[in-house]
């Protein structure tokens, strides 16, 4: 799966370019945020890795990508934190009126995040919000959900739904809508407050997950355990190349 080690004050100027810039019946570009577990799902799922490899920027979101692209020389200062992402993205686009839609989670976390974000970005013009069912939207969904996005005059419509639920769905929206497509996880229910944030050390020492897995145990454990096992495992062959001086080419590349 592609890498594209772009630090995030270069990474959110390009998404508000994008949504000042989208075409009317154009694709809409798509940036994931990639981490441990999206690889190994992608081991696990060819079709998923497809999917990711199809986005138009795919940052790495996990200090491990960072560490490996460290290892094929490549200057990458830290990683593409998916919640540090969106704030950013959300201030940049203030002042070209960029219009922003929440797709995902609850009706009561969209109303806390909503609140909280506008009161700490003045003029920020969050335009729609739209907790959708637990279950795999429909094309009739999907049509409507685009449809309602051109009404709305959006510019970028975050997704919150969890990998791989919330890659499938932009990969799917992205022939129907113009509009930028940003799959970002549970960055929802951190600025909701829903959920706590890793302290900052855990995050630059690439524990955050560990800080997750113990706050929710039952819900993380696969994903902890398993995926960053899994991940591991698939990147032996990369961390070979690199400690041989080998090309990063495939998984690691400098867009």
């Amino acid at each position: 799966m592609r890498i594209d080690c772009l630090p995030i004050d270069e990474a959110s100027a390009v998404v508000v370019r994008w949504a000042n810039n989208r075409t009317p019946g154009g694709v809409g570009p798509v940036l994931h945020l990639c981490n441990a577990w999206t690889l190994a799902c992608g081991l696990d799922d060819p079709a998923h890795a497809a999917r990711v490899d199809a986005g138009d920027l795919n940052l790495p979101d996990g200090m491990p990508l960072v560490w490996l692209a460290r290892k094929f020389g490549i200057d990458m200062p830290d990683r593409v934190y998916g919640p540090d992402l969106m704030r950013e993205v959300l201030d940049r686009g203030r002042a070209s009126g960029v219009r922003h839609v929440l797709y995902g989670t609850t009706p009561e976390t969209l109303g806390r995040l909503t609140e909280r974000l506008q009161a700490e970005l003045p003029g920020l013009q969050i335009v729609g919000a739209e907790a959708p069912p637990f279950r795999r939207a429909t094309d009739d969904e999907l049509d409507e959900l685009a449809a309602r996005l051109g009404d709305l005059d959006a510019g970028i419509l975050w997704v919150g739904l969890g990998t791989p639920q919330q890659d499938e769905l932009v990969y799917r929206m992205r022939t129907r809508t113009s509009v930028v497509l940003v799959p970002v996880g549970a960055a929802f229910d951190f600025f909701a407050g829903q959920k706590a944030q890793a302290p900052q050390w855990m995050q630059r020492s690439g524990l955050e997950w560990l800080f997750r897995l113990l706050s929710e145990p039952r819900r993380l454990w696969r994903r902890y355990l398993v995926g960053n096992t899994k991940f591991v495992v698939g990147a032996v062959p990369d961390i070979r190349r690199a400690l041989a001086g080998g090309d990063p080419d495939p998984l690691l590349a400098e867009p």
